[in-house]
């Protein structure tokens, strides 16, 4: 299949540009991204096994956490493994239908991490501010049916972008990124994407600028209510709830909010990587070591755990 053939409309597979065409970086960074891979998959599955193990976790609060770290694991499983071996590869190709699945798979999880953030901002607004109804009202049935919401308009928007994304006439089949990513995909088209442009601008909308609403009502709410608090001990106590959530609302918020928001002359192709990398392999390593160290509920649990693995040898 030739590559300059400007009238083609069906590809079979198309090629990868990556990070960098230079051997010895592409050596490096395959081994720096292997590492945060390895403490991924480890910090997110240790994370899900301690909720699991522990009844101490078993709250509204660790239960929307072990949905947080099984997107997290998913999502960062849909990118990196395929970018570590083009990383060791000279030909980085994938074919047409996994590309698709790439793109479909990795929309669909990171609106469901924007969403989800929202939803785990409204469950630390009603542990703050109605501590004594939050059992009520933060029920199994409504955990469960916000989890599912957030994962179904998830996976909703990432049918109906991948959908209007692959049925546009292609011009060639070489994407200057390491994945397939909507906006480098709409680049190969031979026709008008302004529709799409447009379409993505809602999407990004609903997707990230309604939870990001949602958090900041959240979270003003709750610093009224912990200004509120006479003791220096209860607001402590109180804000030491919401801080690692903020962590993560502020680390992955704002980096969307600069991106899709910020001025487009800022913007660039090798913007776009660093922010997948950032979504990618960052957020995805970060968010259980945010999580773990600053939370002492989840460290009891790791001690407790340790604890009986070393009574057991």
């Amino acid at each position: 299949m030739g590559q300059g053939n400007k009238t083609q409309t069906w590809m079979s597979e198309f090629i990868l540009l990556g990070l960098s065409s230079d051997w010895g970086t592409q050596v490096s960074l395959f081994v720096l991204f292997l590492a945060m891979y390895s403490v991924t998959i480890v910090g997110n599955v240790l994370i899900l096994l301690l909720i699991r193990l522990d009844s101490r976790l078993h709250t509204p609060m660790y239960f929307f956490l072990s949905v947080l770290s099984l997107v997290d694991l998913c999502y960062s499983s849909s990118i990196v493994p395929q970018m570590l071996v083009h990383l060791l590869t000279a030909q980085k190709s994938i074919p047409f239908y996994s590309c698709l699945i790439q793109l479909s798979a990795s929309l669909a999880l990171a609106a469901s991490e924007f969403l989800l953030l929202g939803a785990m901002a409204y469950d630390r607004y009603v542990a703050v501010c109605y501590p004594l109804h939050y059992t009520v009202i933060m029920h199994g049935g409504l955990c469960l049916g916000l989890a599912a919401g957030c994962l179904g308009a998830g996976f909703t928007n990432s049918l109906v972008e991948t959908v209007i994304t692959f049925r546009l006439p292609l011009c060639h089949n070489v994407i200057n990124h390491f994945a397939c990513e909507t906006l480098a995909v709409l680049r190969l088209a031979c026709v008008d994407i302004s529709f799409n442009k447009v379409m993505v601008a809602i999407s990004g909308f609903l997707m990230i600028m309604l939870p990001f609403t949602l958090v900041l009502f959240s979270y003003g709410r709750i610093v009224a209510a912990i200004l509120h608090i006479h003791s220096a001990q209860g607001r402590s106590k109180a804000f030491g709830t919401c801080a690692s959530h903020l962590i993560v609302v502020s680390m992955c918020f704002g980096t969307a909010i600069f991106t899709y928001l910020g001025p487009r002359s800022a913007y660039s192709v090798d913007g776009e990587k660093m922010v997948a990398l950032f979504y990618a392999v960052v957020a995805p390593m970060l968010n259980p070591l945010i999580y773990s160290l600053r939370n002492k509920e989840v460290m009891a649990a790791l001690s407790k755990v340790l604890e009986k693995f070393r009574y057991k040898g």
